[in-house]
């Protein structure tokens, strides 16, 4: 009898303090992070504020890999400022700060999944791109997901990543968790 994977799909995005996300982004966060759980799916997060905030709240029923910057819970807080995780969140500490961060936790997701952000959310997305990931872009969300198409464009390279774009999240979900399934099947 094959044991079934659960899925992990990251949510990257606008992660600071000072983040302003519409209500209507903060309602497609929420969608987005519920379609996932429901679909029984792992969430992964940056364990910081505005999306991956968001979306550790609203994945309520399911189970979050949030992944800090610090190297325990008192530099999560103290160093990062980083808000306290839901009790849904298993926090993994890679103690190698926000940008080393990124390679551990992107690789670690089977997809992942991008809403507004800025140049963290560029890098985040340059890896996954480059590793070959499912990528799923939130569209109308604003900020750097507004420019992802035209960015792949500029690039000229193919790497292997599929690249989905919707602005429903719940359809975007869907059709990530279809393109990995179908990967798997090659």
């Amino acid at each position: 009898m094959k044991e079934k994977l659960r899925y992990k799909i990251g949510i990257m995005g606008s992660g600071s303090r000072s983040s302003v996300l519409s209500k209507r982004t903060l309602r497609k966060i929420r969608r987005l992070a519920e379609e996932i759980v429901k679909n029984d799916c792992f969430l992964v997060t940056g364990a910081c504020w505005a999306v991956a905030q968001e979306a550790a709240k609203a994945a309520k029923n399911g189970l979050v890999l949030a992944f800090s910057p610090g190297a325990d819970l008192k530099e999560h807080l103290e160093y990062y400022k980083y808000p306290p995780l839901p009790s849904n969140c298993i926090p993994i500490f890679v103690g190698c700060g926000k940008e080393g961060r990124v390679i551990t936790m992107v690789r670690s997701c089977d997809a992942l999944i991008f809403v507004a952000g800025r140049v963290g959310t560029l890098i985040e997305f340059s890896t996954a791109y480059q590793l070959e990931k499912v990528i799923g872009v939130l569209e109308g969300t604003g900020k750097i997901t507004d420019k992802i198409k035209e960015i792949v464009r500029m690039c000229k390279k193919e790497t292997g990543a599929k690249v989905l774009y919707d602005k429903d999240p719940s359809r975007l979900a869907k059709k990530v968790i279809y393109a990995i399934r179908k990967r798997e099947n090659l």
